[in-house]
């Protein structure tokens, strides 16, 4: 199975890698201190300390393996390559939404970037999607899940 490519920032590869290295350490030495204090209770049987540690273990390897994954498939975006021309992964964007006559702005970054709170959406969600090759004063289409949105790029920045 072929993985596909991962697109990261520069500040997103390092939050993975930091993330990656907490769950290395300091979160696997702390489920190992949590499963010698349940071994210690007594009977595995009936010892839902031991059984809860022991999944905490395994969740714990599973994002391990997932994180680093996702940095062995990663591709940092190279922010001098950005322009601001057409939309691509790395820009923000101030767009109209034609329909209700309100504007927006949003930052377009991978999928593992994804951030609502701070308005960065995914490359990949149906916005960003429709956004991605975009130029300024074009009006685009979106499939979203509530129909077709149409939108015009007012501004594209880095």
């Amino acid at each position: 199975m072929e993985e596909k490519e991962i697109l990261l920032t520069q500040e997103g590869y390092e939050k993975l890698e930091k993330e990656l290295e907490y769950l290395k350490t300091e979160a696997r030495a702390e489920i190992s201190e949590r499963i010698k204090v349940a071994l210690g209770f007594g009977d595995l049987s009936e010892n839902s300390e031991y059984d809860e540690a022991k999944n905490a273990q395994a969740a714990n390897e599973i994002k391990i393996a997932d994180l680093e994954n996702k940095l062995r498939y990663a591709k940092i975006i190279d922010e001098s390559e950005i322009n601001t021309k057409t939309v691509q992964v790395g820009n923000t964007v101030k767009i109209l939404d034609i329909e209700y006559n309100e504007e927006m702005e949003y930052t377009i970054v991978g999928s593992t970037e994804v951030d609502i709170k701070h308005n960065k959406i995914s490359n990949e969600s149906p916005i960003g999607a429709a956004l991605i090759g975009a130029k300024k004063g074009q009006i685009i289409e979106a499939h979203t899940p509530g129909g077709v949105a149409k939108y015009k790029i007012l501004t594209i920045a880095k």
